[in-house]
């Protein structure tokens, strides 16, 4: 058995391979690629034998793991955070990365991080694009209100029919009006392309299989959850059931609260804002709209500040109890029920 470390970048990739020799690790070959020529890459690995291959989970592994990963015995990918030894190395090159993957897949001791389904990226490119629109939105919006206060003219409903006459009849300068108008034309765009990417999401959500079409009907039921919430959650999570429990999901989501502990003596930090900020994003809004409409939701909000002494914190443990709420929800297969929180 062989053991190949990669170190992959946009335009190359470093291979290590390792073999174990009288029970002594020993390097066999080192090789440097381009990622454009795939089929001497895929020629080396053909080559290769029976082995095993380890690659970091940066941004642009998976047309590299589709390549090769018929003729691998097992491939796995690393989570670059938790593989310290390389981000904090003195000695620091793409050989040196290549070895040390290598080697720690020899030993077993990569720490392993989530490769998504084909369907979970799809909905993940969906889902942040559709999210990349709406601040792009929130941004024009922002930046019209701000030239119509130049002129002390911002009102209440700016951007609805009237507001809009509004805009046009303000006595601007020749520049202002300019870049009005194109903001205008680019806030227009914008919103056609979120309808484009809302009716995508309609699309997707109706091809989706048994289990996805459960999880989207029991998010559903719970209040203030809409479509792109549920969108939102499912997709940044994928399947809850490969978390293996709530502190672990909280923990994804970067709601857990970070600890630093030395000498017996420990101090609770802010969140971590580890994992995903945009499923923590999600959770907080809903988790807001919950407090201001809900009794339930309110009451916990209320006690969580008057012990917290602080709104941000007592929303951010309303948006962690939320969560372990959904989590609990979607491993179990249970409709959304007062009394669960």
């Amino acid at each position: 058995m062989k053991y190949v470390g990669v170190d992959l970048h946009k335009q190359t990739i470093s291979v290590c391979v390792m073999a174990e020799v009288a029970q002594k690790r020993k390097v066999e070959q080192r090789r440097s690629l381009l990622c454009k020529d795939v089929q001497a890459i895929r020629r080396f690995f053909e080559e290769l034998g029976t082995f095993r291959v380890v690659v970091e989970a940066t941004s642009s592994y998976e047309w590299f793991l589709l390549l090769i990963e018929d003729l691998a015995d097992r491939c796995v990918l690393a989570h670059p955070k938790k593989l310290r030894v390389i981000a904090e190395s003195k000695h620091k090159s793409d050989k040196i990365d290549a070895q040390i993957l290598a080697e720690f897949l020899m030993l077993d001791m990569i720490p392993e991080a989530y490769r998504p389904s084909p369907r979970v990226r799809q909905h993940r490119v969906l889902v942040r694009h559709r999210n990349r629109v709406q601040r792009q939105i929130t941004k024009m919006k922002c930046q019209l209100r701000h030239k119509a206060a130049g002129y002390n003219a911002d009102i209440v409903g700016l951007f609805s029919t009237r507001g809009l006459i509004h805009l046009a009849k303000i006595a601007m300068s020749h520049a202002d009006r300019f870049e009005c108008r194109a903001l205008q034309d680019q806030l227009e765009f914008l919103q056609q392309q979120l309808k484009a990417a809302d009716q995508e999401l309609r699309v997707f959500a109706q091809t989706g299989p048994v289990a996805e079409r459960e999880a989207r009907a029991i998010l559903a039921t719970v209040p203030e959850v809409g479509p792109v919430t549920a969108d939102v959650i499912l997709s940044e999570t994928a399947d809850v059931r490969r978390f293996r429990g709530a502190k672990r999901i909280v923990a994804y989501a970067g709601l857990d609260p970070a600890i630093r502990e030395s000498a017996g003596k420990s101090k609770q930090l802010s969140i971590s804002r580890e994992g995903s900020p945009l499923l923590r994003w999600a959770l907080i809004e809903t988790a807001w709209r919950l407090v201001r409409k809900t009794t339930r939701w309110r009451r916990l909000f209320e006690r969580l500040w008057a012990s917290t002494g602080h709104k941000k914190k007592a929303i951010v443990g309303v948006a962690r109890r939320l969560l372990c709420v959904l989590y609990a929800m979607l491993r179990d297969g249970r409709a959304y029920r007062l009394a669960a929180h």
